[in-house]
């Protein structure tokens, strides 16, 4: 009898125990999903860094993007991360400074939000200001001068939406909605926008073949004694096109915004902003942290003769006491040419990228 009933108590217990579970997952379990990685990066790049704590998931992906794109995170409803981000231009905006919804402008230029996945250095925004794309996400939604907006105003929009609590049910097992969940939400979308169709990578893959000008303009890039491009800006064999570093490139001798020294406090890192992927140069006009270049030649150009000193001058910047390397108007032309060969023209019609119907 004792028997019967201690087995009749581990029953009632176990059933417990899974209801309790049941309940809490919704009965759904989200279904694990992957980056679509092109085969260059696959051969050359580490795997994708994908926090233990947010893995990627069909649902949470789906939910990421609707979010991306959804104005409600705003504070008058105007305004979304593609807002400033859109696909169209390189998941960037070609304003030099984004306006926000009060009609306010930011003091720097959007980044694009392209291949973030392999930024292995940790630390994102023209300043370093974030560690993961989680808490770079935060940012935007508070600011004053861009979606002016709180987290609790946000989640409070989001919880009485009947879609967005079954959304959120299905991607993280709960209908709980918190801002950690919003921002990993679209941190999920933000991993998978992936480019690597540009010309290059198709002469990569043995399927294009570069123009003989721009072939001479990837020896240009490589020329420690020309270009000399690639110590911050990669190589072939990085498809990244970019080290995730940070450098001061010679545009001022004096700073009003400190770049990454503004974020560490460190004096000897003013002036030092990160390093911008070569990717979709074609789209993501205008250029630099501040945007100060409307062209690609004025890019080219700076590094040409434009170079100033600064006591925090990258050693990279060798040719700065000479304004620059010096380059002829032939391998001026070449290196725009080989630069543009990195713009995707795919990623923007790509409807993974695209926001809902």
């Amino acid at each position: 009898m004792k028997l019967n009933i201690l087995l009749g108590c581990l029953i009632l217990l176990f059933a417990s125990c899974k209801d309790d579970t049941d309940d809490n997952q919704g009965g759904y379990i989200p279904v694990p999903a992957s980056i679509d990685i092109p085969v260059i990066f696959n051969t050359l790049l580490p795997a994708p860094s994908i926090p233990v704590d947010n893995p990627l998931t069909e649902e949470g992906i789906a939910l990421g993007r609707k979010l991306f794109f959804d104005t409600a995170l705003s504070a008058d409803n105007t305004l979304s991360c593609a807002g400033c981000h859109r696909p169209t231009q390189g998941f960037s905006d070609q304003q030099q400074f984004s306006i926000g919804i009060t009609g306010e402008q930011g003091v720097r230029n959007s980044m694009p939000l392209v291949n973030l996945a392999w930024n292995t250095t940790n630390s994102f925004n023209w300043d370093g200001s974030a560690q993961t794309i989680e808490q770079q996400i935060l940012g935007p939604v508070t600011n004053p001068v861009e979606m002016n907006n709180t987290w609790e105003n946000v989640v409070a929009t989001l919880s009485v939406d009947a879609d967005y609590t079954l959304e959120f049910e299905q991607a993280f097992s709960t209908t709980l909605i918190t801002k950690e969940l919003v921002t990993k939400a679209i941190a999920q979308f933000i991993r998978t926008i992936v480019s690597g169709d540009s010309k290059f990578d198709r002469h990569l893959r043995n399927e294009a073949t570069l123009s003989p000008l721009e072939a001479e303009g990837l020896a240009v890039f490589l020329d420690e004694d020309r270009g000399d491009c690639f110590h911050c800006h990669g190589s072939p064999s990085n498809p990244l096109w970019t080290d995730n570093d940070f450098h001061n490139n010679g545009l001022d001798e004096t700073f009003t915004d400190l770049g990454l020294g503004q974020f560490t406090g460190d004096p000897n890192q003013f002036g030092l902003f990160k390093s911008g992927s070569l990717r979709n140069l074609a789209y993501t006009a205008p250029y630099m942290h501040d945007g100060r270049f409307e062209t690609l030649d004025e890019v080219i150009n700076h590094y040409s003769e434009g170079l100033v000193f600064s006591e925090t001058i990258d050693p990279l910047m060798k040719s700065v006491a000479q304004g620059g390397v010096q380059l002829s108007p032939e391998d001026k032309a070449a290196l725009k040419a080989f630069l543009l060969s990195l713009s995707d023209p795919n990623l923007a019609n790509n409807p993974a990228y695209q926001g809902p119907n």
